[in-house]
């Protein structure tokens, strides 16, 4: 979602305090970027931790959640200007595939639609991630998210279907390894592993071979909470 400071967010959870969107920054604006939305320059967070201090400014960003049981950051639900629809995003490269930009990584994310479409399972599976809002590059990943039970089984099939995916392995388990161990502070290979081994994620296996596919999934069987953003941003791909 978009805040109206411009700051894109990650929503976190199916439970949200009355008062906020929870979610950490993904990409704000920052002339050291390689990102570019809204006509400007963005830069990408990857660690949550770091919303804090890219929010220090912004207090309001700050709150409680009950159900993590602690401080988080958010968008003040009043602040909402886009609320990003993720089976929407799919459906639009669907039916547009000329958003995508032709890189290897596009070319298998249309791959990867196009099972989903034949699946009929759009309505359980979408497109998250820098596809979502449209900052992706050649370096972007694929995310996925799938809703309720449907939704996961789907992704299940997906993920075991070796044309479009395939499991890591070898050199793959490596370098993951290296990716993730700066956040798992005493964690052996076999337990980043036995943690890997459970997850809907794996490399494509189309022109795009170095890209990574990742799935995360909800609870919830209805995409979208029932609050609405206060308006939509014209340079939006695909707000909700």
């Amino acid at each position: 979602m978009t805040a109206t400071t411009s700051v894109i967010f990650k929503v976190i959870g199916d439970v949200h305090p009355g008062s906020h969107g929870p979610g950490y920054v993904k990409y704000y604006p920052d002339e050291r970027g390689d990102r570019s939305l809204f006509g400007r320059t963005y830069r990408q967070n990857t660690v949550v931790s770091k919303a804090f201090g890219i929010l220090a400014d912004r207090p309001e960003c700050y709150v409680y959640s009950p159900a993590v049981g602690c401080v988080i950051t958010g968008v003040p639900r009043e602040d909402v200007v886009t609320h990003y629809s993720c089976h929407r995003a799919l459906a639009a490269l669907h039916h547009s595939p000329e958003l995508l930009d032709g890189s290897p990584v596009s070319k298998d994310l249309a791959a990867v639609i196009t099972w989903v479409v034949d699946a009929d399972a759009t309505d359980v599976i979408g497109v998250t991630g820098s596809f979502l809002v449209g900052v992706c590059n050649a370096r972007s990943d694929i995310d996925l998210v799938c809703y309720g039970p449907r939704g996961y089984e789907t992704a299940q099939a997906l993920f075991a279907e070796r044309s479009l995916i395939q499991p890591y392995g070898g050199d793959t388990l490596t370098r993951l390894y290296i990716r993730r161990a700066k956040y798992m502070a005493g964690s052996s290979f076999d337990a980043l592993m036995r943690q890997e081994s459970r997850k809907l994620q794996g490399m494509t296996a189309g022109p795009g071979r170095t890209s990574t596919a990742s799935c995360c999934g909800t609870t919830a069987t209805a995409p979208w909470p029932r609050w609405q953003p206060r308006r939509s941003a014209r340079s939006a791909c695909w707000p909700g």
